[in-house]
Order: C-alpha cells, then sequence, then structure tokens
C-alpha cells in the first residue's frame, strides 16, 4: 500500500490547484459511483458532481489548506480516507471561510478516483 499522507498530500494539491484553476479538470477524479454532499445536498455520479461544482457563483478561487490526515479505510480493497481542513477565498473577496471536505479514495490502475466527497463550510 502506498504511504497514505504522501498520497493524500498529492490528492490535495492537485484537486485544489485544479478546482482553482480549471474546475473541468476534476472530472477524471469521478465516476459513475462517486457520491458528494455539498453543503448538505447529495449528488450521485461524475455529471452531477461536477455540475454542482461547475455551477458554484465564483470563478476565481483560493484555497490554503490547513490540515490533511489519512488512513486506511479498507486494507482489502487499498482504499483512503482523507479528511481536510482549510480556507477558500473567493475571487474579489478578502476574508477566507473556513471548509472541512473528505474524501474517500479507491485505487485504479495506478491512480486514485473519489467514491466520497463530503464538504462543509464552517460557521461560527
Amino acid at each position: 500500500m502506498a504511504d497514505p499522507k504522501a498520497v493524500a498530500k498529492g490528492f490535495t494539491d492537485f484537486y485544489y490547484a485544479t478546482f482553482g484553476s480549471n474546475r473541468a479538470g476534476l472530472r477524471p477524479l469521478y465516476r459513475e459511483h462517486s457520491m458528494m454532499s455539498y453543503e448538505g445536498t447529495d449528488l450521485a455520479g461524475v455529471n452531477a458532481i461536477m455540475e454542482k461544482l461547475e455551477s458554484l457563483p465564483f470563478q476565481e478561487i483560493r484555497f490554503n489548506v490547513l490540515t490533511v490526515d489519512a488512513q486506511p479505510s479498507n486494507p482489502t480493497a487499498g482504499s483512503l480516507l482523507i479528511v481536510v481542513t482549510g480556507q477558500l477565498i473567493p475571487g474579489g473577496e478578502d476574508k477566507p471561510l473556513f471548509f472541512t471536505q473528505t474524501f474517500q479514495l479507491i485505487p485504479e490502475a495506478g491512480s486514485w478516483w473519489v467514491f466520497n466527497d463530503v464538504f462543509r463550510l464552517s460557521y461560527g
């Protein structure tokens, strides 16, 4: 099994850089079996997830990842659980919004895809 922390760092670096520069570039990370909960809205499948991500009202966004935790989640399948906390700053804004995002990654042909993705802004 690959080092969970190294995989998590590589994945999150790619995910948030791509989200900030070319959201459509996230499509290969999701599959038809992927699920996302975005602020309490449940989405299933790559098309529904990408439609949501591409419809978000801000075109520019910066991320400041504060923590990344990773653990193997199913040793026989080789999957990985990643929990991220951080700040996001929509374009034209100065005040960061805090968020938590959890990913369940599944290995496939030397790469990873997102089975579960749970995103929440942190208020208060």
